[in-house]
């Protein structure tokens, strides 16, 4: 089963676009322009918000530490790109404690919504008070080393209990396998379903991969909307990473209006040998603008990419 660090390597053998900065000062901005007329509203459905560490302390036992990755630097991110609205994902390194994703909501105002993550101690108050500043869904990383089928359905299904009668999605970063293994809850779920970054396809191994076709049926159906994002995770083809271009068509012929974009910025590394936890760990140096022109090439036709960026998030995170 992938684990983080197994599809981080695999990611950085791609090449170009995943220099790693010798500086953790900043997050990576575009070196690039975006070469298609990007339609107005429209959204980046994962981003993630770093702030100071002592106003937001790290999670004590998280296995890397990022650098700062401030919401001015995210906004000036989204002014080159021409994007308006933002989803801020609450990273691993913070556990259940969402105060920097709620805080980078805050300063980047009603253009902004929030991704959590919850435990079973999080009360219903609690749920209530982050829906009132801006959470929309709830956040389950399933990718973790030794995960197994019954955990992750065991996992799903508490999720689904908590956040049936709210304004709530379930995100779910998981690899095919455990998709596999949890399609029939997702097709019978009261509560939306989205998957990160192409559910975890890899590009090397095309549409007939396992699992693949599952997918496929849920997005079709719509009982699950997809990211088509962090294409530079998947494949070893830099910087166009063309054997992700076959998933992307796929999955949007399968249903474009369950299709999401977005940047993954700040291209955390996550775990590299060598380092402790306590490291500050180097962001991966990605082109976001060359990324988004990406989308372009993957969806030619103006209308299904406005659908994409603009109605499908304005849908599903109530813009």
């Amino acid at each position: 089963m992938p684990t983080r660090r197994s599809v981080l390597m695999a990611g950085l053998a791609a090449g170009a676009l995943l220099r790693v900065r010798r500086t953790s000062a900043s997050a990576p901005q575009p070196a690039t322009r975006v070469t298609f007329d990007v339609p107005a509203g429209a959204c980046d459905c994962h981003a993630h918000i770093f702030g100071d560490y002592q106003r937001f302390p790290l999670l004590p036992s998280r296995n890397y530490t990022p650098g700062l990755a401030l919401p001015v630097e995210l906004a000036r991110l989204h002014r080159t790109l021409h994007v308006e609205r933002s989803v801020i994902v609450t990273s691993t390194a913070y556990g259940t404690d969402n105060s920097a994703t709620l805080y980078g909501v805050r300063e980047l105002g009603g253009a902004a919504r929030a991704v959590v993550v919850i435990d079973e101690m999080t009360s219903q108050k609690e749920l209530d008070s982050m829906q009132q500043a801006g959470a929309r869904g709830v956040r389950l990383f399933l990718a973790t080393p030794g995960m197994d089928a019954a955990t992750a359905r065991h996992r799903f299904q508490s999720a689904e209990d908590r956040l049936r009668n709210g304004r709530w999605h379930i995100q779910i970063f998981a690899n095919l396998t455990i998709i596999s293994a949890l399609k029939d809850l997702v097709a019978k779920s009261a509560v939306p379903v989205v998957f990160d970054h192409f559910g975890g396809a890899r590009g090397e191994y095309g549409v007939s991969q396992p699992g693949f076709a599952d997918l496929l049926e849920l997005v079709g159906v719509g009982k699950a909307y997809v990211k088509i994002s962090a294409a530079y995770r998947f494949s070893r083809q830099a910087p166009d990473f063309g054997d992700m271009r076959p998933l992307a068509q796929a999955l949007v012929a399968a249903n474009p209006e369950r299709i999401l974009w977005a940047t993954d910025w700040p291209h955390t590394s996550g775990d590299i040998p060598g380092k402790k936890p306590t490291d500050i760990f180097p962001f991966i140096d990605v082109d976001d603008a060359h990324l988004m022109n990406l989308l372009a090439a993957w969806v030619p036709d103006p209308t299904l990419r406005r659908g994409i960026l603009v109605e499908n998030p304005a849908r599903l995170y109530d813009f």
